[in-house]
């Protein structure tokens, strides 16, 4: 399958767009047709949507990008999808309201194309809501800069790309760490991700690893070593309490390995820990 590149959000596209140059570099290297389709569901403004990011890609170099202009549970169901998306080395979800493109998406024609053609090689990359949909279960709002508890977050099922992850976005910017805790703490085995503005995660289910990207970090909780919890007792706006969550904190150039859970430094396509073992 193809990787998926999330974005967290107010992405650099004109003084320093190393996160979309990472979309555009990938779509250079896959074996499929240079062209990147852009899916504008999630706005309400999707031709302004698409022109945006019609002219950040043509001026890193990719100039065939097409729109994706999907408003409703009636077009998605077109067939012809199938044959657009196999057109495609990637298509890129903007930003807007992940609602919407789980409820205008979902179970439709173009979402089996899209998962069919992911299977095939093809780029998932998606910015802000874009980015948020791509778990199986999405937060779908929330209150920002609150201590966690359960009525600080609401979840839905997402496009189910990626399993066993909740992912939130222009985390630190908007102080989203107490609504990702009580996620994880509504299920420990469930990876919190939260990524920052003119950051990306470039994910790789079939080496499991993932890897950061742009001018941030990424923030990873790990719930699965929690020993003590009050979040199955608990009121809705009481504080919870969680022990031993695992936290890290990872900035461009460094990773996470999805099965172990153990984060790395990649140097020049290479493990760190791999070239000191060669010493």
């Amino acid at each position: 399958m193809g990787p998926l590149l999330i974005i967290g959000g107010k992405e650099d596209k004109r003084t320093t767009p190393d996160v979309l140059l990472t979309l555009t570099d990938l779509v250079r290297e896959v074996e499929r047709p240079k062209r990147i389709g852009v899916v504008t569901t999630a706005s309400t403004m999707g031709e302004d949507a698409y022109a945006t990011y019609q002219h950040a890609f043509s001026a890193l170099g990719v100039h065939d990008v097409v729109p994706f202009l999907i408003s409703s549970r009636l077009q998605a169901q077109s067939h012809e999808w199938s044959t657009r998306l196999e057109r495609c080395a990637a298509v890129f979800f903007v930003g807007g309201d992940q609602l919407r493109i789980t409820s205008l998406l979902g179970g439709t024609a173009f979402h089996q194309a899209l998962r069919g053609q992911w299977d095939k090689g093809l780029i998932i990359a998606g910015t802000s809501a874009g980015a948020s949909m791509m778990s199986s279960t999405m937060i779908v709002e929330g209150f920002a800069q609150a201590p966690p508890s359960r009525a600080v977050v609401r979840m839905a099922a997402g496009m189910g790309l990626w399993d066993n992850v909740v992912i939130d976005q222009h985390f630190t910017q908007r102080g989203r760490i107490g609504r990702l805790l009580a996620a994880v703490a509504q299920n420990p085995a469930v990876l919190g991700v939260g990524i920052d503005e003119d950051t990306a995660l470039l994910v790789d289910l079939n080496t499991q690893n993932m890897t950061v990207y742009g001018s941030q970090n990424v923030t990873i909780l790990d719930g699965r070593f929690v020993e003590e919890t009050n979040v199955q007792e608990s009121g809705p706006t009481q504080a919870l309490t969680l022990t031993h969550v695992r936290l890290h904190v990872l900035a461009q150039g460094y990773g996470l390995h999805l099965s172990s859970r153990q984060p790395f430094a990649h140097r020049a396509g290479h493990l760190q820990e791999e070239e000191r073992g060669e010493d």
